[in-house]
């Protein structure tokens, strides 16, 4: 199940589907304690959808979900200065390091 087949749902398809892929782990669960269960790796890949529904459901309720008419490329455009526009960098010089080692050597006390 991919996220935009998950953002074109309904709130209350999205908890059905979530209460489903709850109840499939649980059975998952049950299926590989007792040793039935042949593929294990079906386990995280419900793992993996229960959390995909639930980033869905957190985006509607922080209102951040983009809706499915946008375009993706106006979603994530990042505002980069002009070409004309000159930008000074600045280097800070940096302070010498301190050398690594013992330190002075100790002198044999005579």
């Amino acid at each position: 199940m991919k996220v935009d087949e998950l953002r074109v749902l309904e709130a209350d398809e999205l908890g059905m589907r979530l209460r489903s892929a709850r109840r499939e782990l649980y059975e998952l669960r049950f299926k590989h304690a007792v040793g039935q269960l042949e593929n294990s790796s079906q386990i995280s890949k419900v793992r993996h959808d229960i959390a995909r529904i639930m980033t869905v459901i957190r985006e509607r309720d922080f209102g951040i979900a983009p809706s499915a008419e946008e375009e993706p490329s106006a979603v994530a455009v990042a505002e980069l200065p002009a070409a004309d526009e000159v930008v000074e960098v600045v280097e800070e010089e940096e302070a010498p390091k301190p050398k690594r080692g013992r330190g002075k050597k100790k002198e044999d006390a005579e």
